[in-house]
C-alpha cells in the first residue's frame, strides 16, 4: 500500500471534487492534467464511482490505493472541513417553517446542532482563523474562516438548520434567541486542545435572516514580542526611543485587521515595569496583560473613551492606552493628558503616518497642540507570508494557499522639529511626508519591496495590503 508523503498533491486536482463528495465516497484527488485524474482509495475501490467521475469530468482516472485513515486525513487536512463536511452529511433538515422561540432553543440542543457548531468553532481554531462569518440567503448558507487576512468560503450547514444554529451560538453567547430584529453582541469562551479559546459574537438581522459573525482570540496564541512582529532594525530602533519618552503622543494607523492593537500590545509589554503604572482603555480588551489595568468601554452607560480617559487621569498613570481616536474629544483629553506629563498611545484609522496628522486637523485640533503633543506616527500592513515547507506553491501546510502566517510592514514618522514647523504651518500632508522621507523615513511600500527581495511575501500580497495608487 502506497503512502500520500511520496507524492505532491496539485491544488488544481483538489478543485476537481467538493469536499462533500470526496467525504462521503472516501476518494482524495491527488493530480491532474489535461487528460488524467489521479485518485487515491481505500481497498477495495469503488469502481462504479470511480468510472462515473471519469465520465462526468471527462477525464481517464489514475487510481492509488491507500489506508482509509490516510484519505480521511488529508481530505481533512487539505479541504478543511473533514469534520464539518462528515456531520453536515449526517444531518437532515430539521426545520421546515420558521419555528418558534421555544421551538428553535429545543431545537439549538440537539446533538447534531450542538456537535456541528462545535465543529465550525474547532476548525476555526484549528485552521487559526481570526473570524467565522455565517451569513444567510435566500436559497443559502455562506460560511466563511477569514485565515491570515483572507476570507475562505467553506462547505456550509442546510439552509433548513441555520436558525437552529444560530439560536445555539445565542445560547452559548448568554444572547437573546427571541430577539431578531436588533444586532446583539456577546461572547462566549470554551477550551480547545488545551487552549483557551475567545469568542466575540455579533449578530445582525438581514432580510434572510440573522448574520453571526465570531472573532476568534486564541489566548494560547499571545501576542508576539516587538523583534518578531516585522519591524526592519532601523525602525525597531526608532520606535523603542520613542516608546520610552516620559510624554507625547504615539499614534499606530492602519485598516481594521492590521494588526494595530498587537503592536500596542507588544509595546506595552516592552516598557511595563514595577515602576510604572500603566492604565488601557479598550474595545474591546482584547487580551489580559499582566500588572496593567483594562478597562472596556460600555457607550451604553456613559462609559466612553472620552469619560473613561478623563477617569484614568485621576488615577495618577505614567502610560495611557487609548484602543482608537475616533472623535475630537477623545482627541482633546488624549492632547491633555500628553500636556500633564502622560505617555499616550493610540490608533487611528489612516492610510499612511502623514495622513494621521491630517485627520487630527479635520477633527478640529489646534495645530500647535498636534506639533506640541504628536512625538510620532507608525503606520502599518499585515502580509501573507511565503509558506517555508513549500515555498508559495501550496501544501497541506498551508491549506494549498502559499502562504502561512503573516508579518508587519511598518512606516515611522518621528515628529522631529521641522515636522513640528511644517504641522504648526498647517502644511499639505505630502509636503509631510516628502519631509519625513527626507530625513530618512521607509515608506510602507519600500518596506514591501525589501520583504519581497528577502523571499518573505510576494509582489502582488504587497500591493494587495497597502492599495495605494503610485507605480510599482
Amino acid at each position: 500500500m502506497e503512502s500520500l508523503s511520496n507524492y505532491k498533491i496539485n491544488p488544481e486536482a483538489i478543485k476537481m471534487l467538493p469536499a462533500r463528495f470526496v467525504n462521503r465516497y472516501k476518494l482524495f484527488p491527488v493530480d491532474v492534467t489535461v487528460e488524467t485524474l489521479t485518485l487515491a482509495t481505500p481497498q477495495p475501490p469503488d469502481m462504479q464511482t470511480i468510472n462515473e467521475i471519469g465520465l462526468l469530468l471527462s477525464k481517464k482516472i489514475k487510481l492509488i490505493i491507500l489506508s482509509s485513515h490516510e484519505i480521511e486525513e488529508s481530505i481533512k487536512k487539505y479541504y478543511g472541513l473533514g469534520t464539518i463536511e462528515s456531520i453536515v452529511s449526517d444531518t437532515t433538515p430539521i426545520i421546515t417553517e420558521e419555528a418558534d422561540t421555544e421551538g428553535l432553543s429545543s431545537l439549538s440542543n440537539e446533538a447534531p446542532v450542538i456537535k456541528l457548531v462545535n465543529a465550525i468553532i474547532r476548525e476555526a481554531v484549528e485552521k487559526k482563523a481570526s473570524d467565522i462569518h455565517l451569513e444567510p440567503y435566500e436559497k443559502s448558507i455562506v460560511l466563511r474562516y477569514r485565515i491570515d487576512g483572507v476570507l475562505y468560503d467553506i462547505s456550509s450547514p442546510h439552509l433548513h438548520l441555520y436558525p437552529a444554529i444560530v439560536s445555539r451560538i445565542k445560547i452559548m453567547a448568554q444572547l437573546d434567541i427571541a430577539e431578531k430584529r436588533l444586532p446583539q453582541d456577546g461572547r462566549i469562551q470554551v477550551k480547545i486542545h488545551n487552549h483557551d479559546i475567545d469568542l466575540r459574537v455579533s449578530t445582525l438581522p438581514t432580510i434572510y435572516g440573522e448574520c453571526v459573525s465570531i472573532r476568534v482570540l486564541d489566548k494560547g496564541e499571545m501576542f508576539l514580542d516587538m523583534e518578531t512582529v516585522g519591524f526592519s532594525d532601523v525602525i525597531l530602533d526608532k520606535y523603542r526611543q520613542l516608546i520610552h519618552r516620559s510624554n507625547g503622543i504615539i499614534l499606530v494607523t492602519g485598516p481594521t485587521g492590521s494588526g494595530k492593537t498587537t503592536t500596542l500590545y507588544a509595546s506595552l509589554s516592552r516598557i511595563n515595569s514595577s515602576e510604572k503604572k500603566i492604565i488601557t482603555i479598550e474595545d474591546p480588551v482584547e487580551y489580559n496583560l499582566q500588572r496593567i489595568s483594562q478597562i472596556q468601554i460600555k457607550p451604553e452607560i456613559g462609559l466612553t473613551f472620552a469619560s473613561g480617559l478623563r477617569s484614568i487621569l485621576r488615577h495618577n498613570p505614567d502610560i495611557l492606552m487609548v484602543g482608537e481616536i475616533r472623535d475630537k474629544e477623545t482627541a482633546e483629553v488624549a492632547i491633555q493628558s500628553a500636556l500633564t506629563g502622560h505617555l499616550v498611545l493610540s490608533t487611528m484609522h489612516t492610510n499612511d503616518s502623514a495622513t494621521a496628522i491630517a485627520r487630527l486637523q479635520d477633527m478640529g485640533i489646534e495645530d500647535f497642540l498636534i506639533s506640541s503633543t504628536l512625538i510620532g506616527v507608525l503606520a502599518q500592513r499585515l502580509v501573507r507570508t511565503i509558506c517555508s515547507n513549500c515555498k508559495g506553491a501550496g501544501c497541506k501546510e498551508c491549506n494549498s494557499t502559499g502562504f502561512r502566517g503573516r508579518t508587519g510592514i511598518f512606516e515611522l514618522l518621528p515628529v522631529s522639529p521641522r515636522i513640528k514647523r511644517l504641522i504648526a504651518d498647517r502644511v499639505d500632508n505630502s509636503r509631510i511626508k516628502a519631509a519625513a522621507i527626507e530625513e530618512g523615513m521607509v515608506t510602507l511600500l519600500e518596506q514591501g519591496e525589501e520583504k519581497i527581495a528577502t523571499g518573505i511575501t510576494t509582489r502582488e500580497e504587497v500591493l494587495r495590503v497597502i492599495q495605494e495608487a503610485e507605480d510599482y
